[in-house]
C-alpha cells in the first residue's frame, strides 16, 4: 500500500513513525510484540512497512488493536452529535465524513498521530488525469473507476452536512466557507483523499449478530461485493505491505480486538506481509495505486456482452429485440460482462470459462426452433463448448484486442525501456503511472494471446455437459 505515498524528508518521516508508535503503544488495551518494528522501506519503493527484529514462530501474536481504537463512525466524537445523519450515509460515506472531521480536528483528534503516517498523495486511478488514463485504453478497469458517480454522491450526501456544521468542519485553504464552487471543490478533494485511504487501507469490520444489514453505497469507492460490511481504519494493521507470494500474517477479528498473527515462521530481518487476496493487477492499481508482478497470476480480461453479440452477428446487445438475450435475462442468467482469468499451463478452455459465459455462447448458436423448445421447458441449455461457440469466442477476443491502442510486442518494448530508466533513477509522476498502465495492458494482452492460441489449437473444445469440475469452479470463482 505504501507505494502510493509521496513522503516527507527522512527526519520528518522517522519522527512521524516514532510518534505514531509511541502514541499507539500508549493507548489502553494495545499490545505490540517487541519482536516487530515499523521500518523505513523507501529505498525498496515500499514506503513504510513492518519488519521482524527477531525470529517469530507461526501463530505468534504480532499486535492487538482494541475495537475502540479502530477509526469508525461509531468510535468518532462526530457520532455523538450526528449519529442519525451518519447512519443514513451508509458505511462508506459515513466513514469518509468521519475521517474528514477527524482530519480537520488536527491535534484535537484521537487519531492525529495516525493521520500523520497516512499518505496524502495517491496513484490510484481516481487521481489520474485523462491523458494518463488513456494509457489504459482497452482495459475494462477504466469503467470501474466511478469518479463521476463518487462526486455526485459526495456533493449530495457529504457536502450538505459539512456546510451545515461549520464548527465541526472548519473551512481550510483560506476559504470563508464551503459554499460556492471553490468550497465544493475543496470538499471533493477532502472526500477523494479520505475515500482513497479507505479503499487502500480500511478493513471490513465484522458486525455483531444483531446488526442490521447495510445497503450499497452509490459511490466509486465501492468494492465489488454485493453486501457492504462496515469499514474501519485499523492503526498499524494497514501499514503492512501486501504480497501474494510472501504473505506471512493475517488479521483475526476477536470479540474485543483485532489481532495480527503470524501465519508462517518469520525470520529476523524479514518484512511482514498481509495479502489482498486473488485480485488482478488492474484492480490492484485501481484500489491501491501500484502494480506488482506477484499478482500477475490473477490477471483477468473482461469481454462485454456487446462484444459477444457483435461477434455472434447479432449487431447489438439490445435485450428486448434479441430473443436469445431476452430468454437468458428472464432466467436471470445474463451479465453485462464476463471475466476470463489467466490460464495456467494445465488449464483447458472449459477450466477457465464461467458457466454463465458458456451458456450465453451456447444460446447464441441455437436455431430459433431450438430456442423455442428451451423456452417451453423454461430452462437454459447445458453449458457445452464446441466449434460454434469457439468461433464466437475467437471473434470476441479479436474485437477485445482491437480496443487497445498498441500491440503486445510494442508494449513489451515500451516496458523494457521504462524498466531500464527505472533501474537508473526511480520513475515519478506520469512516467511511473505509464509504466503501471503498460504492466496492466501487457497482462491482459497475454491472456488474449493465450486464449487465441488455445482456440486456434482446439484445446479442450468439448466439455462434458453433465460434469462440473471442482478445480474449474475454484479457478473461475475469483473472477
Amino acid at each position: 500500500m505504501s507505494s502510493t505515498t509521496h513522503f516527507p524528508d527522512p527526519d520528518s518521516f522517522q519522527r512521524q513513525s516514532d510518534e505514531f508508535i509511541t502514541w499507539l503503544a500508549g493507548r489502553p488495551g494495545v499490545r505490540i510484540n517487541p519482536k516487530i518494528r515499523l521500518a523505513d522501506l523507501r529505498s525498496q519503493a515500499a514506503g513504510r512497512g513492518v519488519v521482524a527484529q527477531s525470529d517469530i514462530p507461526e501463530g505468534e501474536e504480532l499486535f492487538s488493536i482494541p475495537r475502540g481504537l479502530i477509526l469508525t463512525p461509531q468510535n468518532s466524537k462526530l457520532n455523538d452529535v450526528l449519529s442519525q445523519q451518519l447512519e443514513e450515509l451508509g458505511p462508506w460515506m459515513s466513514l469518509i465524513l468521519v475521517m474528514i472531521y477527524e482530519y480537520l480536528s488536527g491535534d484535537q483528534s484521537t487519531w492525529s498521530p495516525y493521520f500523520k503516517v497516512l499518505p496524502r498523495n495517491f496513484d490510484t486511478l481516481m487521481f489520474w488525469c485523462p491523458s494518463e488514463l488513456q494509457e489504459l485504453q482497452g482495459s475494462s478497469i477504466v469503467d470501474k473507476i466511478g469518479k463521476e458517480g463518487a462526486e455526485e454522491s459526495i456533493l449530495e450526501m457529504i457536502a450538505p452536512v459539512v456546510r451545515a456544521n461549520p464548527s465541526l468542519f472548519p473551512p481550510i485553504d483560506n476559504l470563508p466557507s464551503y459554499d460556492g464552487d471553490a468550497g465544493a471543490q475543496t470538499i471533493l478533494n477532502l472526500a477523494h483523499g479520505m475515500g482513497s485511504l479507505i479503499m487502500a487501507y480500511a478493513f471490513d469490520i465484522e458486525k455483531a449478530e444483531n446488526d442490521d444489514e447495510e445497503g450499497e453505497d452509490e459511490s466509486g469507492y465501492m468494492t465489488d461485493e454485493e453486501e457492504q460490511l462496515s469499514k474501519g481504519m485499523v492503526p498499524l494493521a494497514d501499514l503492512l505491505n501486501a504480497d501474494a507470494d510472501r504473505n506471512n500474517a493475517r488479521l483475526f477479528q476477536e470479540e474485543d480486538a483485532l489481532v495480527m498473527k503470524a501465519i508462517k515462521p518469520i525470520a529476523a530481518g524479514h518484512e511482514i506481509f498481509n495479502d489482498y487476496g486473488e485480485i488482478p493487477r488492474a484492480d490492484l492499481l485501481r484500489r491501491y495505486g501500484y502494480v506488482t508482478d506477484n499478482y500477475a497470476p490473477f490477471d483477468v480480461i473482461e469481454v462485454s456482452l456487446e462484444q459477444i453479440c457483435q461477434a455472434a452477428g447479432l449487431g447489438n446487445a439490445d435485450i428486448e429485440s434479441q430473443p436469445p438475450l431476452q430468454f437468458l435475462e428472464d432466467l436471470e442468467l445474463l451479465d453485462d460482462g464476463y471475466a476470463i482469468p489467466r490460464p495456467s499451463p494445465e488449464d483447458s478452455l472449459t477450466d477457465i470459462l464461467q458457466d454463465e459465459l458458456l451458456v450465453l455462447l451456447k444460446t447464441l448458436t441455437l436455431s430459433p426452433q431450438q430456442l423455442e423448445h428451451l423456452k417451453s421447458k423454461d430452462k437454459p441449455p447445458k453449458p457445452t463448448f464446441d466449434q460454434a461457440e469457439a468461433a464466437i469466442l475467437q471473434k470476441t477476443i479479436q474485437l477485445k484486442a482491437a480496443q487497445y491502442g498498441t500491440t503486445l510486442a510494442q508494449d513489451e518494448e515500451l516496458l523494457a525501456r521504462l524498466n531500464q530508466s527505472d533501474a537508473s533513477s526511480p520513475l515519478e509522476g506520469s512516467s511511473r503511472r505509464q509504466k503501471m498502465a503498460i504492466q496492466v495492458r501487457v497482462g491482459e494482452k497475454e491472456i488474449l494471446q493465450h486464449l487465441s492460441a488455445m482456440l486456434s489449437g482446439g484445446s479442450a473444445m468439448k466439455r462434458n455437459a453433465d460434469g462440473d469440475d471442482e478445480s474449474r469452479k475454484a479457478k473461475t470463482q475469483r473472477t
